[in-house]
C-alpha cells in the first residue's frame, strides 16, 4: 500500500515568551492508504497539534511532511489552502454546519471554494452521492436545526468526502453525541474505511478508539505507542446489542 501520510522527525515549537513550548517532539509516522487510525493522549500531549500539522493548518518548525507524496512542509498559505481543499476532509466535534443552508448545500460548499470547474448539476450530484454514502440523502433539504446530532455529524462527514480527499481527519467526532449515536457515527466511519477511505481520528475515549484499526498514543509531544487495536469493536454488532437491550427494557416496563 502507498503511504498517504509520511512525517519524519516533525517538531513544533511555539514561542510563548521566555520559555518555548515544544508541542510536538521528533515524531516520525507513516499512515498507509486505507488505514483507520486513532490518535490518543491526555490534554497537552500534543495530539491536537499533531492533527493540525497533518491537516496543513499549521507548519512544522522542523522536519518533513509528505502528504500523498507531496512535501507540504514549507508550502505557502495559498498552496496549503489548495491542499486542504483537495486532499483533506475535515470532521469536527461541533459539526460546523451553516445554520441557514440545507444539508445538501452544506455538503456542496467545499466544491464551490475549490479550483475544479464543476457544473451546478455535477455539484448537486456529487453532494447527493456523498449524502447517500452516509444514509442521509432523504434529509438533503433539511436545515441543521431539523437534524439530530447524529444526522448533523453525518452531513459533516459527507461534506468531508465530497472532494474525494486522500485522508479524512476527524477531531473528536463523537464528543457532542450520546453513546448510541456515537456508535452509529463510528459505524459510518467503519463502512467508509471498508471502502478504502483513509481515516485519522483524534479521540480521548478508549471505547471509541476500539472501532479503529490502529492506535497511536501521544505524551509530552512524543509518540509513545503505535499498536494495532486488539479486540476491535464492530459498530454493527454493538448497535444490535443496544437495540436488543432497549427492546428488553420496553418489555420489562
Amino acid at each position: 500500500m502507498a503511504a498517504v501520510v509520511q512525517i519524519d522527525e516533525i517538531h513544533k515549537i511555539y514561542d510563548s515568551g521566555e520559555v518555548p513550548v515544544h508541542a510536538v517532539r521528533g515524531v516520525t509516522l507513516t499512515i498507509q492508504r486505507g488505514e483507520f487510525v486513532a490518535v490518543m493522549g491526555a490534554s497537552g500531549s500534543g495530539k491536537s497539534t499533531l492533527m493540525n500539522l497533518l491537516g496543513c493548518l499549521d507548519r512544522p518548525t522542523r522536519g518533513r511532511y509528505l502528504l500523498d507524496g507531496v512535501d507540504v512542509s514549507h508550502l505557502g498559505r495559498d498552496q496549503l489552502a489548495d491542499i486542504r481543499n483537495l486532499k483533506i476532509g475535515f470532521v469536527f466535534q461541533g459539526f460546523n454546519l451553516l445554520a441557514r443552508t440545507t444539508a445538501r448545500e452544506n455538503v456542496e460548499l467545499p466544491m464551490l471554494y475549490g479550483r475544479r470547474h464543476l457544473t451546478s448539476r455535477q455539484i448537486h450530484e456529487r453532494a447527493m452521492r456523498c449524502l447517500d454514502l452516509v444514509s442521509l440523502a432523504n434529509r438533503a433539504n433539511h436545515f441543521p436545526s431539523q437534524l439530530s446530532g447524529g444526522q448533523q455529524q453525518r452531513a459533516a462527514i459527507a461534506r468531508a468526502l465530497v472532494n474525494d480527499p486522500q485522508v479524512i481527519l476527524a477531531d473528536e467526532p463523537t464528543g457532542n453525541l450520546d453513546s448510541k449515536t456515537s456508535v452509529e457515527v463510528m459505524g459510518v466511519f467503519q463502512q467508509l474505511n471498508e471502502q478504502g477511505i483513509t481515516i485519522v481520528m483524534v479521540t480521548h475515549e478508549l471505547d471509541i478508539a476500539r472501532y479503529c484499526r490502529r492506535s497511536l498514543v501521544m505524551r509530552d509531544g512524543r509518540l509513545v505507542s503505535d499498536t494495532p487495536v486488539a479486540d476491535r469493536l464492530s459498530a454493527a454488532t454493538e448497535l444490535r446489542r443496544i437495540q436488543e437491550a432497549e427492546s428488553a427494557a420496553k418489555l420489562t416496563d
